[in-house]
């Protein structure tokens, strides 16, 4: 005999498939929903809706936007020989609150990971590399800011094989991030000299 409303069992499904989001916490927030005024839902089923129909890729750098190109690349102020290469839009957002950076980015959507089956050819490599040799601005660096783990290394290498023998500078990231860690939960000061003090590849 089925004890909970159908909705509710649906809701806590959906909320389960989430990331970092368990049985437990699925329930909690859908009593919480039940729990508060009808308005509360209905404005989150419509930031739902609109995540999906409003929100789309930059087709120059891959990041999150509301129009192509999105601020960053169209933004005449910012310098346009720098790019910035990173595994996430979460990580744009990351770095953009240092304010240390004024370049321009480049999002990878994930890091080789063979083990999960993730290749070169799965991220916006071969994007970035055409992206560099098609620009109307010289790219004169090339700021690699995967992730300091196995993953984030080994795409790191990656991207520098690919400019191996030419003119453009690589850099990375230096070592105030902490080994094993992500980039998004990294606080201000870590990542400000992390940009800082980034090192040549």
């Amino acid at each position: 005999m089925q004890v909970t409303p159908v909705p509710v069992t649906k809701l806590i499904d959906e909320f389960s498939r989430l990331p970092g989001i368990g049985p437990k916490t699925a329930s909690r927030l859908t009593f919480y929903l039940l729990r508060n005024p009808a308005d509360r839902a209905v404005a989150l089923a419509e930031a739902l809706q609109e995540l999906h129909q409003k929100v789309l890729f930059c087709s120059q750098c891959f990041n999150i936007a509301e129009n192509d190109p999105c601020s960053v690349c169209s933004n005449e102020h910012r310098d346009q020989s720098i790019l910035c290469v990173v595994e996430e839009p979460l990580d744009v957002l990351a770095i953009e609150r240092t304010r240390e950076y004024q370049g321009l980015y480049h999002v990878l959507h994930g890091a080789i990971a063979p083990t999960e089956g993730v290749g070169p050819e799965d991220l916006k490599i071969a994007e970035l590399v055409g992206r560099v040799q098609s620009s109307e601005t010289e790219v004169r660096e090339i700021i690699v800011a995967t992730n300091p783990n196995l993953e984030g290394e080994a795409t790191a290498m990656y991207i520098a094989r690919q400019f191996e023998g030419g003119s453009v500078k690589l850099t990375r990231l230096a070592r105030g991030l902490p080994v094993g860690g992500d980039l998004e939960y990294a606080d201000e000061i870590t990542l400000s000299r992390a940009l800082s003090g980034r090192s040549e590849i």
